[in-house]
């Protein structure tokens, strides 16, 4: 008998599970020596700041043998944030300063493919209606210009490709989720999860629309076949009953952050997947235990769908059969890869990227790319206590020649950041001698170095990497080649663990912090020190001249992202009760000037939505911001937003395209 609504049993609070259990150091207990030495006051307009973290950048003069940063100022300071910031609020649109525009467009459910079928306003479209639409939950993006491959770099025409985290069933069905869960609506909330590829120019108006019957348009969702790529594949621990080899997988699931290759193809990065699925065996291998996947049921119950079929029953990961061939007991391990799309080509395979580990990605950013050096990137594990990783690529990178290739074969690094302000970068590969010695002490045991990328948290715990407060996106400057990171809250961090790189208890509010390679860019050391931290009105970070004012006080930094003129969007992912009872408002998107630490609000979001996703054109006079599940503690009944359509209508994701009115460059 099926039972309407199932608010209670489907969590999409974001979080995962906490399940490290490593006895590595948090940064408190790295940083124990140092907070002793140093103090500071908190939350106060009167707040001293004090010189902990040393003069400008140099986070890193409290031990001889840490290398102060480079202070970035030797970049002269862009002459922007001219305009008036505005104030937070609590209205049901978007807000942005005097001067500027924005339009919604590509709401969840626009069609872009296929039939071309349109979004029915009671969310009564089916499963195969939702696969021709634009997913929900918008996240992550990128503008490829249409002519990037050529040299080009039009700002009229171009790929727009983003993802689409997760879904709402409240909203995504007139019904709500019923129990168990019928076919068809699961079906739908594959179709609406994973990515979409939209052709898209400017009209002579200056409107922005799809470009209907375009090769490119293309919906890629959770059901989507894909190959796996790199050491992982061919695996024992990724043969499933759809893949007897190894060799390949479907779909992708809860794509947050992204990432864009120099050769022009797209990263879509998989987040909390663990929670689609569930395991009942008495005991958990390690690749599903470290990741908390479930051991009732997974997140939306998909397992249950009803009739039955393979491509719901992959969701139960318990041991079912004689053989891991005849059942999904490694269906999890083909999930938590960053996955690679050509979104020029219709027809390519999208691939999951192994070599760069798996974890709950929330995105991937590369440095800056020197012919003939190696290839790096950065990704973060967006969960409590989890860790920053490092990629190297094996082979050097040159533009002719460059391709996914780069992505297969390297290493894999983790960070440790040092109490002097220093750091490490840790290698989990096999063939090292100290990972090896490691992985004996503590008595694990890996067959090969696929084994190590299957089990990254692990290896990264035998390692002794530092635990951090949900490492989010990631941004590189442009010219420096500082990495910046958010690290958007950890309510769990006790009183004995307040420290100088995590200074609060119950850190609700979250911080940003940054390092510089020491030497290259593939060095294995680094420093490091505190952007921002953010917080209410007062709150001052620890060796700078910033302090939180009306005009930029703010909660839990996500969305991370660098302009071509050197300035930093910083976008903000509060709950939805943190907004609606905190001196916040709702979610915005904030600038900053890194070098002067100058920060303005430049945007302030819908009723309980989350802004995510910004990217401009090359000329940058056309912005777009992504605004995820406004109005997500609505039931079938109540919306709590009505955007972007207004009136009693349900709430849709959305792009928000934003310009200048007098057609400037956006920031200045």
């Amino acid at each position: 008998m099926t039972q309407p609504n199932l608010p209670v049993q489907i969590d999409n609070s974001g979080l995962e599970p906490i399940s490290n259990t490593s006895v590595n150091p948090s940064f408190g207990e790295v940083l124990e020596q140092r907070m002793a030495r140093r103090s500071f006051l908190k939350g106060s307009l009167a707040a001293a700041v004090s010189g902990i973290m040393g003069v400008g950048l140099t986070g890193c003069n409290s031990s001889d043998t840490a290398e102060p940063l480079p202070p970035v100022s030797v970049i002269p300071a862009p002459a922007f944030l001219g305009f008036a910031a505005i104030s937070a609020n609590r209205v049901d649109g978007i807000t942005v300063p005097a001067g500027y525009s924005a339009k919604p467009f590509l709401a969840w459910g626009t069609p872009i493919t296929g039939t071309y079928p349109n979004f029915l306003a009671d969310a009564s479209n089916t499963a195969a209606e939702q696969a021709m639409q634009m997913g929900m939950n918008h996240d992550g993006m990128h503008f490829f210009p249409i002519d990037v491959r050529s040299g080009g770099n039009s700002s009229s025409e171009g790929l727009l490709v983003m993802n689409h985290e997760y879904v709402e069933p409240n909203v995504l069905h007139p019904q709500g989720p019923l129990l168990p869960r019928p076919a068809e609506q699961v079906a739908k909330e594959l179709a609406a999860h994973g990515v979409s590829v939209v052709h898209i120019e400017k009209a002579a108006n200056g409107d922005w629309r799809v470009v209907s019957n375009s090769p490119f348009n293309r919906r890629i969702t959770g059901e989507t076949p894909m190959e796996l790529a790199g050491p992982v594949r061919g695996h024992a621990k990724v043969v499933t009953k759809y893949s007897p080899d190894g060799s390949r997988t479907r779909g992708t699931l809860n794509n947050c952050a992204h990432g864009y290759t120099p050769w022009g193809t797209y990263l879509t990065a998989e987040e909390n997947w663990a929670g689609y699925f569930m395991n009942s065996d008495s005991t958990q291998v390690r690749e599903h235990r470290r990741y908390g996947v479930g051991s009732s049921n997974g997140r939306y119950f998909w397992e249950t769908a009803t009739p039955a079929a393979d491509r719901y029953q992959r969701f139960n990961a318990s041991t079912l059969a004689a053989s891991a061939a005849e059942d999904y007991r490694n269906e999890p391990n083909t999930f938590g890869w960053i996955v690679e799309i050509d979104p020029f080509n219709p027809d390519s395979v999208p691939q999951k990227r192994t070599a760069l580990g798996r974890f709950a990605h929330e995105g991937i950013v590369f440095a800056k790319v020197t012919e003939g050096e190696p290839l790096v990137a950065y990704s973060g594990d967006d969960a409590r206590d989890e860790y920053i990783y490092k990629y190297v690529s094996k082979q050097p990178y040159f533009r002719n020649t460059a391709g996914g290739h780069l992505l297969n074969d390297g290493t894999l690094y983790v960070a440790r950041f040092n109490a002097d302000g220093s750091g490490d970068w840790l290698a989990l590969d096999i063939n090292n001698p100290e990972f090896a010695a490691k992985a004996a002490l503590a008595g694990v045991s890996f067959s090969d170095q696929a084994d190590v990328l299957l089990n990254t948290r692990l290896a990264a715990d035998i390692a002794g990497a530092t635990k951090m407060d949900r490492p989010e996106w990631g941004a590189v400057h442009p010219e420096t080649s500082e990495v910046y990171f958010t690290l958007t809250n950890n309510t769990n961090r006790t009183a004995a663990q307040v420290d100088a790189a995590n200074p609060r208890a119950n850190n609700a509010t979250g911080h940003i912090i940054r390092w510089k390679e020491r030497g290259t860019l593939a060095s294995s050391q680094f420093n490091w020190d505190i952007f921002l931290l953010a917080g209410d009105v007062g709150t001052a970070t620890p060796g700078t001249n910033l302090v939180l004012t009306a005009d930029n006080h703010h909660a839990s930094p996500d969305g991370l992202w660098f302009d071509d003129n050197g300035l930093l969007w910083i976008q903000t992912d509060m709950s939805g009760s943190q907004q609606s009872s905190g001196p916040y408002g709702n979610n915005a998107m904030l600038v900053a000037d890194p070098v002067s630490r100058q920060i303005k609000r430049f945007l302030v979001g819908p009723t309980d939505c989350e802004v995510t996703g910004v990217i401009m054109t090359p000329d940058q006079r056309t912005m777009f911001v992504n605004i995820q599940h406004p109005g997500d503690r609505s039931s079938v009944t109540n919306f709590t937003s009505n955007w972007p359509d207004g009136g009693n209508s349900r709430p849709r994701s959305a792009t928000v395209i934003i310009t200048k009115d007098d057609g400037g460059m956006i920031g200045t």
